[in-house]
This record gives C-alpha cells, sequence and structure tokens, in this order.
C-alpha cells in the first residue's frame, strides 16, 4: 500500500478507455455505493462530499470519457484534482450549494460570499477551520460564492487520535453570517473518513 503523503493518480492507474467504456455502469454503481458513507448534508442547502485517491480516480476516470481529451487533457485533470487527494493528516472536501430552483440558487449565492472560508470540523472545544483550494478565486470580486468549492481539514495529531476514537463527538458545520448549520458526524461516515489517514 503506498503512502498517502505521496499517492497520486497517475495514468498507469486508469481503466483503458474501452474497458471503461465497456464497464462504466458497474464501476459508477460500485462508486455511488463507496461514496455513500462520505457524504455529509449540513443544513438545507450544503453538502459535503470527501474525496480520496479513490474518488479522485473515479472523477478524472469519468471526466476522460465524457470530453474525450486523450492525454492533453490527463495532464490538466490530474493537475486540478490531484491536490483534492488527502495526505495523511487532512480531510478534502468538495462542497456543493445544491438548490433545484434557478432563481433562489442565484438569490443565496450573492449572499454568501467567502463562505468556503466559514466551513468547520469541531471536536471537543476546537474548530479546526476550512482552508479553500486556492487553483482559482471561489468568491468574486462582487462577493458571489461558487455552487462549488474545494476546502482543506488540517488536523494535528491529537485531533486525529480525537477523530478517530468514536467515543468522541464530532461535528462539521458552516457559520457564515447567512448560512449557520452544524451536524453530527456519523460514526458510519467517521469510520470511512479515518481511512484518508495515516
Amino acid at each position: 500500500m503506498m503512502i498517502k503523503q505521496i499517492r497520486q493518480v497517475r495514468k498507469k492507474d486508469l481503466v483503458p478507455f474501452d474497458q471503461y467504456s465497456k464497464n462504466r455502469k458497474i464501476l459508477r454503481k460500485k462508486l455511488v455505493q463507496f461514496k455513500k458513507n462520505r457524504r455529509i448534508h449540513v443544513g438545507p442547502n450544503a453538502t459535503f462530499y470527501f474525496e480520496c485517491y479513490e474518488t479522485i480516480l473515479a472523477q478524472i476516470q469519468e471526466m476522460l470519457y465524457i470530453e474525450r481529451g486523450g492525454d492533453n487533457q490527463l495532464k490538466d485533470e490530474l493537475i486540478a484534482y490531484n491536490p483534492l487527494i488527502p495526505k495523511g493528516r487532512e480531510l478534502v472536501a468538495t462542497l456543493m450549494f445544491e438548490i433545484d430552483n434557478q432563481q433562489k440558487r442565484s438569490e443565496f449565492l450573492n449572499k454568501v460570499g467567502g463562505i468556503e472560508k466559514k466551513a468547520f470540523i469541531k471536536i471537543d472545544n476546537e474548530k479546526i477551520k476550512s482552508i479553500p483550494e486556492t487553483d482559482v478565486d471561489r468568491t468574486s470580486t462582487e462577493g458571489k460564492a461558487s455552487s462549488v468549492q474545494f476546502v482543506h481539514f488540517n488536523f494535528l495529531g491529537g485531533q486525529i487520535r480525537k477523530f478517530k476514537d468514536l467515543k468522541c463527538e464530532i461535528y462539521i458545520g458552516i457559520d457564515h453570517e447567512i448560512y449557520n448549520h452544524m451536524t453530527k458526524i456519523l460514526d458510519s461516515t467517521r469510520k470511512a473518513l479515518i481511512l484518508d489517514f495515516n
């Protein structure tokens, strides 16, 4: 098993295009099952999807299938997605704001600029604050947030130990003035996410 600090998706990890096309439905069904315990809803509009090597590999594979850009596209996908694989002392999530009504979604996103810096994981009285991925600025200069955010939660050793101890309650939340919600992380999710740590 590779060490998490250096584990990244490489070209050799990908299923050949023809093979992926043939088995895509089965592979995607397995992925849905795998990701089930890596998803946390916080409030009515926000969902954290926690990433790992397997989810990022699947994402890159799917992007290549949809866009069919070959090796040139692959280079860009690896640069974009490999930083989202946790490196042993962090959790990494895609944070999505999902509102079906387009007008309501736009109104909401116009009010929550900077929300990517307002997510947290709470362990006892400590808050591990989100650090946004720096590939692009996901809050516009006008203060509009993107509906998709990528955030890192960097843990200290003692915080990792507490996260692994299921007797210790852990919460995840967002404390933006417009969107303020928190929820307990279920044991089933904790068990899945514990594997992201060394």
